[in-house]
């Protein structure tokens, strides 16, 4: 069994009802703590192959369009208050998690800060860091990688980050569900017939 996860049933579009043959749909909720707590528990119980995280993000600038479909090929924790020098961490804190699931979609880094972040300035610091930014995903990785399961992060662009991602995001996460979900599925990954 391979386990499809999302923050919440919206994200898997489709999926959340028909996983695809072989898979398992479940939800883990928002913020990189709370998704790390939830995967562990699911991890422990259902013991899968591997884990797929779906779901939307924030984009920084230009490098990824509206409603672009990414891979993760990793989530990095970090936060404008590291960047502006006013917080640090620990040197032994760990801080990056590889994708170690191969993925169909162009892969790139994904900023995981503890907070959405709603400033044009914000969001061109964290853009220094990736293209673009998830709340997730940190926690989803860092459980997957210490339970020794693969794992991947197919992610769509539903907003830009900034002062109007809330708006942008409501009125896109619905649409760019589907569309992830619809990429996926055309790319074979699924390996439905």
């Amino acid at each position: 069994m391979r386990l499809l996860l999302s923050a919440f049933a919206p994200e898997l579009g489709p999926l959340a009802d028909h996983p695809p043959p072989g898979w398992e749909a479940a939800t883990v909720g928002v913020g990189a703590v709370t998704a790390a707590a939830a995967t562990a528990r699911l991890l422990a119980e259902r013991r899968p192959e591997c884990v797929l995280f779906l779901g939307t993000c924030g984009r920084y600038d230009g490098r990824l369009g509206q409603l672009e479909a990414l891979w993760a090929s990793e989530a990095i924790a970090t936060s404008l208050g590291e960047l502006q020098g006013k917080a640090y961490r620990p040197r032994i804190e760990r801080v990056r998690w590889a994708s170690t699931l191969p993925g169909p979609l162009p892969s790139h880094p994904v900023a995981v800060p503890p907070a959405i972040t709603k400033t044009l300035e914000g969001a061109a610091l964290l853009g220094s860091v990736a293209p673009a930014e998830h709340l997730e995903l940190t926690g989803i990785f860092a459980a997957c990688h210490g339970a020794g399961v693969p794992c991947g992060a197919a992610l769509v662009v539903v907003n830009e980050v900034g002062p109007q991602a809330q708006a942008q995001w409501t009125a896109n996460h619905l649409e760019g569900s589907r569309r992830l979900v619809e990429r996926l599925r055309a790319s074979g990954f699924f390996g439905e017939a």
